[in-house]
């Protein structure tokens, strides 16, 4: 389990497949990039399955329902059935039916992911505000999704209706480059409103506690690209985190994310739960890893040779432990350009 302020990231002498029980894995740049599967995910997670653990594919998108998020996976190479897959669309149903009678009508502004998670626990999905909903919920409807239906949200909200987002994630990955995600379509309904909605999906708690009421895990490892939904939801859920750099975070980001953005382990890909980590040790005033070691004093200093990895790790040794608990404010564009980050 993660606890306190985390300064370097950790090692591990066993296969992190092997540590831990269960991976939540996120989606979208961890598992597959614009629809195609990222290098090496297939082989690697059929690999960690094939060893014994359990993998769950967790995402912050409202949208498509977990049989056909499955589907897409076992299109991949990838071997999924619907009970694999947890959404936030899953997590803000739950949340709304504990705060609203059984049965009870429920706006949805969006697609049939929410619909379908509202029906599993008993609410009753309305398309109007006119139709006396007890409360309404905002998760990703896609492109195509009207501007009338957050107008539709926004008379419901206005008059006093408690109002729900799936997450809050701004942007979302596409094959022709980052889209406005729901985040962006529940600011339009807060500008014009004022109000607040609960949110469940990533980094919130109602998500992590959907995910691990579903899946049972006992020794979860979160596996994610982002800091701000993946690595900052298993802070706040008190769990391990490997972030992989297939996605959207790139070295300079990690070097100075704050200590709820600050990853248990760090590596290329999905290979990475197939193997240990490395040990980063203390050397002197700085950090050593593999054949680098790694300073800070007005800049992050990197010396040795080695794989670009093990350089990394090593810089985020010394960049966190100079921030403390504070964000890194140090200079390490030389650092990281020596290994071609």
């Amino acid at each position: 389990m993660s606890q306190g302020v985390r300064t370097r990231p950790e090692g591990s002498g066993r296969p992190l497949s092997e540590a831990y029980d269960t991976a939540l894995l996120d989606l979208d740049g961890v598992v597959y990039a614009g629809g195609n599967a990222i290098a090496h995910a297939a082989d690697s997670l059929e690999r960690a399955r094939a060893g014994g653990m359990h993998l769950a594919y967790v995402t912050n998108n409202a949208l498509r329902t977990p049989d056909v998020v499955a589907e897409h996976l076992t299109e991949l190479g990838i071997p999924t059935g619907a009970d694999d897959v947890i959404t936030s669309a899953q997590a803000v149903a739950r949340l709304i039916s504990e705060q609203v009678p059984a049965g009870a009508p429920v706006l949805v502004i969006g697609g049939e992911g929410l619909r379908v998670a509202l029906r599993e626990r008993g609410l009753t999905p309305v398309e109007s505000a006119d139709d006396d909903p007890a409360a309404v919920v905002q998760g990703y409807g896609g492109p195509d999704l009207t501007w009338s239906r957050f107008a539709e949200a926004s008379y419901a909200v206005a008059r006093g209706v408690p109002w729900f987002a799936s997450n809050t994630d701004l942007t979302i990955p596409s094959g022709r480059g980052i889209a406005p995600g729901n985040g962006a379509a529940v600011e339009v309904v807060r500008i014009a409103t004022g109000a607040e909605p609960q949110v469940a999906g990533k980094p919130l708690p109602p998500m992590h506690r959907e995910t691990i009421l579903r899946t049972g895990a006992e020794r979860p490892l979160v596996v994610g690209d982002r800091l701000d939904t993946d690595i900052e939801g298993a802070f706040n859920g008190g769990v391990d985190s490997l972030l992989v750099l297939t996605g959207v975070t790139d070295g300079p980001q990690l070097l100075a994310a704050p200590p709820r953005h600050r990853p248990t382990y760090v590596d290329a890909d999905l290979r990475g739960l197939l193997t240990g980590q490395p040990e980063i040790t203390r050397e002197g005033d700085g950090f050593r890893c593999g054949g680098w070691t790694a300073s800070a004093a007005d800049r992050l200093e990197l010396e040795g040779d080695g794989g670009a990895l093990d350089g990394l790790r090593a810089l985020c040794a010394a960049a966190w432990t100079a921030a403390g608990d504070g964000s890194c404010e140090l200079d390490g564009e030389k650092a990281l350009a020596r290994l071609g980050l």
